[in-house]
């Protein structure tokens, strides 16, 4: 799918579509395929995050699952937990508390830019997570702090405010080989 195309087509042509794809004010881009490094700190922190929600009402979902940033802008975060039980919508979620994204050199720019400053305007944000695949490198964005950026390292923890957790950085990259 290419070219400029209305909310519903997308909608409707997505949820039977074999390439997942991001849609931008009419525009679509075609999801790429992800590194070991990507998939692992992703299954990394769906797992984490699964276990400590485990019998709570908010809910870890991966990269598969939709979110609706603005009336004409749908992504695909790598990570998302929604506490929003009353969805609308199967295809999509709205209301995420914690967004993640893993970063490489082809992503990075948009993930800190664009991707940011649609997901800062999110009203349910709590923390915006960015995730370095080829370093380790943490960076936290947090509504409480003014969205003012928090890095973490190889020995340190991450305060995850929103989900009331503490996670290691080391447990963030568990299995992944950095340069």
């Amino acid at each position: 799918m290419t070219g400029s195309i209305s909310v519903a087509d997308y909608l409707a042509g997505e949820r039977d579509s074999e390439v997942r794809h991001e849609y931008v004010d009419g525009v679509l881009v075609a999801m790429a395929g992800a590194s070991m490094n990507h998939n692992r700190i992703t299954s990394n922190m769906v797992r984490h995050l699964g276990n400590h929600l485990a019998r709570q009402r908010c809910e870890v979902f991966n990269s598969d699952m939709m979110l609706k940033t603005s009336a004409t802008r749908y992504r695909y975060p790598d990570v998302v937990v929604s506490c929003d039980s009353s969805a609308e919508n199967e295809l999509f979620l709205v209301s995420p508390v914690l967004l993640v994204e893993v970063m490489s050199r082809s992503t990075r720019k948009t993930d800190k830019t664009s991707k940011r400053l649609e997901y800062l305007q999110l009203p349910d944000l709590q923390e915006y997570v960015l995730i370095e695949q080829d370093f380790v490198e943490v960076e936290v964005l947090r509504r409480s702090s003014g969205w003012q950026s928090a890095y973490y390292y190889l020995e340190d923890s991450v305060p995850l405010e929103s989900l009331e957790l503490v996670l290691p950085v080391a447990m963030i990259y568990e299995r992944v080989v950095c340069v």
